[in-house]
């Protein structure tokens, strides 16, 4: 392999010729061989977008000449539009801060940038990574920008989609308002219901849901860039940090804001524990309903069935036929990851110290990471199975006449107690309650008839 020679204040480095990385990255990729797992796309974008803002804003100032500013921006251009990708290759698990990462970003732009002005890769005299790419920046101020901003971007397609699956469960809440079943509690019998009503209730949830996570993200609109090091703004000029704020909002065709505080910008991550807080507990809810639908779908023979889920793959290798709600358990599984990715997020952020968290680079993955697989399941469990979920009505009324909570509609009329001995009598003769109340002549037929209407027991009321 034909190699150059890079230096950094360690010493020096052989790297691959034709690498756009330069020695801090590989040494980077020599100490952290650890998950294989790279920067996720949003990420990289994100962080590239700060330099691409840095190159123009530090021109404005007289800082950077516009030769070396132009070169960075175009560089960053080629970037954003899906150029040089294989070029960022530090481990999701790196160094504390994410200088690591900082650095792949600094030495892809300023090879690339150096190229573009005729020289070759790693001829810093022309771009210097250090020097005029991170510009009045820090490693401690661009990686917390980064993730809101990559944060932001990735949330957008969440919320599509959750946005999305609430609307299906809109039409089909509509599509079965007819159907008339045993409401449960405690997985036990329970007054009657309307499917209807269990999809629409789970519609509402999922609005609430979105509204708490759109909420969650706009406290990341918030930029603590400008702070450089530990908050102060050294080695930045005193107009960078507005300047900054309004280039990213022109770039990204999004409203940003200084942040309040730098220090505190600096110092807590507590935007990204509040989104990843909304997202988990958008899970748990997503957890339960899913487990509701593949209880209604139990079956098909032996459990409750009042649901029929699109078949969309075998569901045994041995046993013929089976067919499994593999949509909902594949979100189950999900969910359950995105509960462990808050986690890592929780306990990173409580691991600041002082004027810096260190944690930042397990931070930014995980957020991201589960923004993007909560975002993929819902997609998938609204197109394969809640868009093509039937009910079996006759199923769904046989068990809402049949179950021992229809008894409660009694109360009103001859007390609970004396209910209560008529749902004994059921339970342990089998006898149809409408019969028990006709043989001890409690009620007429006609009276009967009227009290038990099922549907109309699935509405606020007495029934008389």
């Amino acid at each position: 392999m034909k190699t150059r020679i890079e230096h950094d204040s360690l010493g020096e480095r052989r790297i691959p010729i034709d690498a756009y990385y330069g020695v801090q990255t590989h040494r980077a990729v020599e100490n952290f061989p650890i998950s294989g797992l790279r920067p996720l796309p949003e990420y990289v974008d994100a962080t590239v977008h700060i330099k691409r803002a840095a190159a123009i804003v530090n021109n404005k100032l007289g800082l950077l000449s516009s030769r070396k500013s132009r070169a960075i921006v175009r560089a960053a251009d080629e970037i954003l539009g899906g150029m040089f990708r294989e070029w960022f290759v530090v481990d999701v698990y790196q160094a504390g801060a994410g200088t690591s990462h900082n650095m792949n970003v600094n030495e892809v732009l300023a090879n690339r940038a150096i190229e573009l002005l005729g020289g070759t890769r790693g001829n810093y005299r022309i771009v210097h990574p250090n020097d005029d790419v991170n510009m009045s920046q820090s490693t401690n101020d661009v990686c917390p920008t980064a993730i809101r901003i990559a944060a932001l971007i990735k949330v957008k397609g969440l919320l599509g989609h959750l946005a999305s699956l609430e609307n299906v469960f809109k039409k089909k809440a509509r599509a079965f308002d007819s159907v008339v079943k045993s409401g449960r509690t405690h997985l036990q019998d329970a007054v009657p219901v309307r499917l209807g009503q269990e999809f629409g209730a789970y519609a509402k949830n999922l609005a609430k849901h979105l509204t708490a996570i759109a909420g969650a993200a706009d406290s990341s609109r918030e930029l603590g860039i400008g702070g450089t090091a530990v908050g102060t703004g050294l080695n930045a000029h005193p107009r960078y940090r507005r300047m900054m704020t309004v280039q990213l909002s022109r770039q990204l065709r999004t409203k940003f804001q200084m942040a309040g505080d730098y220090f505190e910008a600096m110092q807590s991550l507590r935007p990204m524990v509040q989104l990843s807080g909304a997202l988990r507990n958008l899970a748990q809810d997503l957890i339960r309903i899913a487990n509701d639908i593949r209880l209604l779908a139990s079956g098909p023979k032996t459990g409750l069935a009042e649901l029929k889920l699109p078949p969309v793959q075998p569901g045994s290798s041995i046993m013929p036929g089976k067919v499994n709600p593999v949509m909902a358990e594949m979100l189950n599984m999900v969910c359950f990851q995105v509960i462990g990715c808050d986690l890592t997020i929780l306990m990173a952020a409580q691991a600041g110290q002082l004027e810096l968290n260190v944690m930042m680079p397990v931070v930014a993955f995980n957020l991201l990471h589960e923004i993007e697989i909560l975002s993929n399941a819902i997609d998938v469990f609204e197109r394969f199975c809640i868009r093509g979920i039937a009910a079996d009505s006759a199923r769904g009324r046989m068990f809402a006449e049949s179950s021992m909570g229809i008894v409660t509609v009694l109360n009103p009329h001859i007390g609970y107690a004396k209910a209560a001995e008529i749902a004994k009598e059921y339970l342990l003769t089998g006898k149809p309650v409408r019969q028990i109340l006709k043989e001890r002549g409690i009620f007429t037929e006609i009276e009967i008839a009227r009290i038990f209407d099922v549907r109309a027991m699935t509405e606020p009321g007495i029934r008389k």
